[in-house]
């Protein structure tokens, strides 16, 4: 037996037992005549001393002991004179009678610490030894943990949990797929899925009334903080069910899971908000409600006033911070800059202070008179010792950077407690969204979204203004969620099909299986898919979802640690029938 107990595990009930170690050398320390280990698992730390009782062989050992070597440590348990309030063990310390080492380890490139001294790209490097560090163990353990209670609930729910294929055929919509080569079809290929959609869909069909999964999904673009190529999805859908149902369901797994991990108790119902109130609202479609700072349009209340910046915007919109009217120019420079930035591409920031005695200075007094001025601030409920920022330009462009300066501003007041719980369902999305570029329709979420019932007439007529039989669980600005009632039915199907702009042909390559399957009997059904990673980091309070993955790829898309992706042999191309073309 290499160990008895665990280094997080020992106690002051345990004074006067002898017991077995095992672990890393998280650190030596040698003080006269005296030895000091602390050895180290995932569990925890534990401190060894070797006295000047023990034998030349066991201080020899300790000695020679490195950061990382893997050792074995037998003695006796007894309280410690310097308790360190720190650690679980920090009432205890083993006195050493034996030490063996298990291996030795080369110096890490970097310290094995809360805080390492090694930047992003070495830790990537040395991914294995970064997982070691607290930090990232607590990640380990908290995604487990949440794993463990969604087959809980789920379990208790009736929901079976149910594998699909991660080889399958490319589809057109939605983000690009990872392809597969297929060494046995030569010149055909298979996917990785972008989700389990249609194989969850098929369930239903097939009368299994409660799947879920938690699975991996595969999607070939950008990345950012909040995304991967490869993540997780917990992957939910149900037969006979309306919204109403789904959001009952899922509303109990998302309280159940914040009172079992978290012990946070959430509201007994969720607020709901329509996409439209959201966008409106907060520029967003995943709003942050932690706080108010509401987007007010003040459009109507600045056209022919002479100012271009106004007059020729087809959207103006403020935003109240209050208690900032004693901004300094410096720091309404900083915001300005901010906005500024290429990622949000604003022109230019104004900015109107509420005076304690109602008057209102604002950058754009030239321009605007008292009546104007005093009417956007009432517009947007100032009061004195406010300060309303306003922004002008493109209606979609302008509310977006309303957003992120809300968001920024938000921060810096000190709203967007990371242990404070704002939940919201966003629902009635619009079904479809205009490319001028390619002049179609596409689908806002996947061509499988029921359009509202009441609504389905509009399809022929003007398919922009059809709603979504949709719903996305927010939280704190995060989306964590998204789901709707599906289409079952193969006529609106096909109709979805025709308005997405795909012929008879298109549509029966791509999606024959399905559509077929739907003449033997669909239920009504519907479903939702939560990001796990991302309902992780939202759990931790952390702004990057790439802790929460044992073994991530960068912002490149590489797996550094590996090297991937890597090239193939010829002879592997050949067998593949692929010929790389040089690039140019």
């Amino acid at each position: 037996m290499y160990r008895t107990h665990t280094c997080g595990e020992l106690t002051l009930a345990d004074a006067g037992k002898n017991v077995t170690l095992s672990g890393w050398v998280q650190r030596v320390r040698k003080l006269g005549a005296m030895t000091f280990i602390d050895i180290r698992d995932r569990y925890g730390i534990t401190q060894a001393v070797a006295d000047n009782t023990v034998t030349d062989d066991v201080r020899e050992c300790a000695a020679s002991l490195g950061r990382e070597y893997v050792i074995q440590v037998t003695g006796t348990v007894r309280e410690r004179q310097s308790k360190n309030a720190k650690l679980a063990t920090g009432d205890i310390e083993l006195v050493v009678e034996a030490i063996k080492i298990l291996n030795t380890s080369a110096t890490p490139p970097f310290t094995i610490e809360e805080n390492s001294d090694g930047g992003d790209d070495l830790r990537m490097h040395y991914r294995y030894l970064d997982l070691r560090r607290p930090p990232l163990r607590d990640a380990m353990i908290l995604r487990h943990k949440m794993a463990f209670e969604i087959r809980n609930y789920m379990d208790s729910r009736n929901f079976l949990e149910i594998e699909t294929p991660y080889m399958i055929s490319s589809t057109p919509e939605g983000a690009r797929d990872f392809i597969i080569p297929s060494r046995l079809n030569p010149g055909k290929f298979y996917a990785l899925p972008q989700s389990p959609q249609t194989f969850k869909q098929l369930l239903m069909v097939a009368g299994y009334d409660r799947y879920f999964q938690i699975v991996r999904c595969f999607r070939d673009e950008d990345l950012r903080a909040d995304r991967q190529p490869e993540f997780t999805q917990v992957d939910c859908e149900m037969s006979f069910v309306e919204r109403e149902d789904v959001l009952e369901t899922f509303e109990g797994l998302i309280k159940h899971m914040f009172d079992k991990v978290l012990g946070v108790q959430l509201p007994a119902k969720f607020p709901r908000m329509k996409w439209e109130d959201a966008m409106a609202r907060y520029g967003s479609d995943k709003p942050d409600i932690r706080f108010g700072m509401e987007i007010n349009e003040v459009t109507h209340l600045v056209r022919n006033t002479g100012f271009t910046v106004m007059d020729s915007a087809e959207y103006v919109g403020g935003i109240c911070a209050r208690g900032c009217a004693s901004y300094t120019r410096k720091q309404l420079d900083q915001l300005t800059e901010f906005v500024k930035r290429p990622q949000i591409g604003a022109k230019g920031l104004i900015y109107a202070r509420v005076e304690e005695d109602w008057t209102v200075k604002s950058s754009v007094d030239k321009f605007l008179n008292h009546y104007q001025l005093r009417a956007i601030i009432d517009q947007c409920k100032a009061l004195p010792g406010d300060l309303v920022l306003i922004m002008a330009g493109d209606r979609r462009q302008t509310l977006s950077a309303l957003c992120q300066l809300r968001l920024e501003m938000g921060s810096r007041l000190g709203l967007r407690d990371p242990k404070k719980f704002a939940p919201l369902w966003v629902v009635d999305f619009p079904l479809l969204e205009w490319d001028d570029e390619t002049q179609r329709y596409y689908a806002m979420h996947h061509p499988f979204t029921s359009p509202k019932i009441d609504e389905v007439d509009l399809l022929d007529t003007d398919p922009g203004k059809v709603h979504a039989d949709a719903y996305d669980f927010v939280c704190n600005g995060v989306e964590i969620g998204g789901g709707s009632i599906r289409i079952h039915d193969a006529e609106l199907q096909q109709k979805m099909f025709k308005t997405l702009g795909f012929t008879e042909e298109q549509a029966e390559l791509q999606f024959g299986f399905l559509m077929n399957a739907f003449k033997f009997g669909a239920p009504p059904h519907g479903g939702i898919a939560f990001g796990l990673d991302r309902w992780c980091s939202l759990f931790a309070g952390a702004d990057s979802i790439r802790d929460f993955i044992a073994f991530p790829k960068n912002n490149a898309g590489r797996d550094v640690m590996i090297d991937s992706p890597s090239t193939i042999s010829d002879e592997q191309l050949k067998e593949l029938f692929i010929k790389l073309v040089p690039q140019e």
